[in-house]
């Protein structure tokens, strides 16, 4: 299977927040940013793997900045780091100011995908070639959040989580 490069899985998403879609302070809603964030990752998820994705789990959500009514967000997700079946999503969140058009990152997030054939059973995704500094840096650091996430649900042994250990020592 030839190897990707993170550029080819990117996908951006652009919209507007609109009244339906705000709460009582007139932001965005956390689970609207969510679904948009989730699409964008499947896109992006789905342009790697040329096949079904599903999301496995979010792995990592953050609020750090209210987006407000009218504003114009921007998603830009792509694939940080492939395995077997599995595929690491990164995607950033943009908000853009409506006076001056300067772009803000807002929020961030990593969401995990799996493909899969027709009947669901996972298959092989082909692998990542980061060339960026900032994709090196998300790719390295995507084994270890993997290793944390598998010696949480006792699926390795604290021994085996090399790239974990390698921080301590």
């Amino acid at each position: 299977m030839n190897p990707k490069h993170p550029s080819e899985s990117l996908t951006i998403l652009t919209d507007l927040v609109l009244p339906s879609e705000t709460n009582p302070l007139n932001n965005l809603f956390g689970g609207e940013l969510l679904a948009r964030m989730d699409r964008a990752a499947s896109i992006a998820a789905r342009r790697h793997s040329r096949r079904i994705v599903v999301t496995a789990s979010v792995n990592h959500v953050a609020f750090n900045r209210a987006i407000p009514l009218g504003a114009v967000v921007t998603i830009e997700a792509k694939v940080s780091r492939s395995f077997k079946s599995s595929m690491e999503v990164f995607i950033d969140v943009w908000v853009e100011d409506r006076e001056s058009g300067s772009r803000t990152k807002a929020n961030e997030a990593i969401y995990t995908f799996v493909a899969v054939d027709d009947s669901g059973r996972p298959v092989e995704v082909p692998p990542i070639v980061p060339e960026t500094d900032l994709e090196i840096q998300r790719f390295d650091a995507a084994l270890r959040r993997k290793q944390l996430s598998l010696l949480l649900a006792g699926k390795i042994k604290p021994s085996d989580a090399t790239e974990l250990k390698a921080l301590f020592l």
